[in-house]
């Protein structure tokens, strides 16, 4: 058993918050920070930026020079073990002449999954690794399911009233929230990797879900699902770079007019009335999409959830009333018992302003 002193958890500590700057910027690669530390003082430190770039770890060298000698350092991934775009982080620490590596979680990508340690110690440096993994997965969580699961990490967003509604019978829908709360959702948009919709959403919101108000170099990719491709080529939602549609549809006059008009196609085939959702999860992970964020109307959500789709979700709620008549949150079938009911777990609650923010996860059997 590992027995880790309160400087170990206060470096590492802070090797998490260095891996939180990279928060908007690093897909599709995870977010790494990481510590010197030697005599017990920081003598270097760096967080991963952007995929192609340096790692965390040859940050914090550069900036240690000849003071990494002999220090321990805090990771919050298992350093690297095989050739990327960048050399081993493994091989780097070991000729810098460290003595002694602490990890927070081991690396899920199978081309390292322990092989990283098992070079370090094989070079006669200590190494320990679980020091506050639950909050380094928290942090990678997409990137770990991506790489275990092979399927992007999703969230559903929604906006609704107390009484459960998203807009008036009319689809008037803006604005449920505040100002404060809208401002949270678009850095839920930045941290994710591509926002998905219906066309339901784009035929009667005309969205741009794109990123503002947020500090970031890096705009997610829109998908739409869209099964007959009714979307207008027109579309706000278009005129952007890093529009995917997703469809089940053999119109070739449809599929030239939204190519030409800036989307890229993928065709999808399950039922003629469905995009196979699982499908396009196992393709958009095999694109390097570590977490969705879903902002969609009540059927896709829906069909999200009946197929197991969806980890997390993220509710606001406005403290006002728009009655039974108005748009609900999900057009889920009603369960056959109390006993079948779905169950989450609600893991966060806070104020956003005068709105309310509640975060749940789907239990998974």
């Amino acid at each position: 058993m590992n027995a880790w002193s309160d400087a170990d958890y206060r470096y590492m500590a802070h090797a998490l918050q260095l891996a939180e700057r990279g928060l908007y910027t690093t897909a599709p690669n995870p977010r790494v920070g990481c510590v010197i530390v030697n005599n017990d003082q920081i003598v270097g430190q760096g967080w991963h930026q952007r995929a192609g770039e340096a790692h965390a770890e040859v940050f914090a060298l550069q900036a240690a020079g000849e003071q990494a000698r002999g220090a321990t350092v805090y990771v919050t991934l298992e350093p690297c073990s095989h050739f990327g775009r960048t050399p081993p982080c493994a091989d780097t620490l070991i000729r810098a002449g460290i003595a002694r590596v602490v990890v927070a979680m081991q690396d899920p990508n199978p081309q390292v999954a322990g092989n990283g340690l098992a070079r370090l110690l094989a070079a006669g440096i200590a190494t320990s690794s679980g020091l506050l993994a639950t909050q380094a997965s928290e942090l990678n969580r997409g990137f770990i399911q991506r790489m275990t699961y092979n399927r992007p990490w999703v969230t559903i967003k929604t906006a609704s009233s107390l009484d459960g509604k998203t807009a008036l019978s009319s689809g008037e829908s803006k604005w449920i929230t505040g100002a404060p709360a809208r401002l949270d959702v678009h850095k839920l948009r930045a941290r994710s990797c591509a926002i998905l919709t219906g066309i339901g959403t784009v035929l009667a919101d005309d969205p741009k879900l794109n990123v503002r108000d947020i500090a970031t170099t890096r705009q997610p990719l829109k998908i739409i699902v869209d099964t007959h491709l009714r979307t207008p080529i027109h579309a706000t939602i278009l005129q952007q770079s890093g529009t995917i549609i997703a469809h089940n549809c053999t119109d070739l006059a449809k599929q030239s007019a939204l190519i030409v008009a800036g989307a890229e196609l993928l065709h999808i085939s399950h039922t003629p009335q469905q995009v196979h959702l699982p499908s396009l999860m196992t393709l958009l992970a095999q694109r390097g999409i570590n977490e969705i964020m879903t902002e969609a109307g009540a059927t896709l959500n829906a069909a999200l959830i009946e197929a197991d789709l969806v980890d997390t979700w993220v509710m606001y709620m406005a403290s006002t009333l728009l009655g039974q008549d108005a748009r609900g949150l999900f057009n889920l079938p009603q369960p056959t018992s109390m006993a079948a009911r779905r169950q989450l777990n609600i893991t966060d609650t806070r104020l956003i302003g005068r709105d309310l923010r509640i975060t749940s996860h789907f239990t998974k059997d």
